[in-house]
């Protein structure tokens, strides 16, 4: 049973989801760039926009991390799970995570920042 509450804790995981997020648009950012896309512009843009947008709410995110004394740190990784450790209000708590979890958040997270709000001008 965890001491944490929902909201605290929901923002404790954008905290390990969002860097994630990020790192992955980095690289398709990078794979659009170099690739034979005939119109290549149209691709960077929705991709920088989406960065930027995760960029924010990470801001926003971290701050609200560190007014209400919320850490995360991640303990242990192997081919199953991942262990971080959620500091609150001076408790430890020590949460495992699926890594195929992750990635269906992570990929969840992505298709939604991809279709939020894109339409054409």
């Amino acid at each position: 049973m965890t001491r944490i509450p929902e909201y605290d804790r929901d923002m404790m995981e954008k905290a390990i989801y969002l860097p994630m997020v990020l790192t992955i648009l980095n690289r398709d950012h990078s794979v659009v760039d170099k690739g034979p896309f005939k119109l290549k512009k149209p691709y960077l843009e929705l991709i920088e926009a989406v960065m930027k947008d995760i960029q924010g709410e990470l801001f926003q995110v971290k701050q609200y991390m560190k007014k209400n004394q919320l850490r995360v740190t991640e303990i242990k990784r192997d081919e199953t799970f991942t262990m971080y450790m959620f500091i609150y209000k001076g408790y430890e708590e020590n949460h495992n995570y699926f890594n195929p979890r992750i990635r269906n958040k992570v990929q969840e997270l992505m298709q939604a920042y991809l279709l939020k709000g894109r339409q054409l001008s």
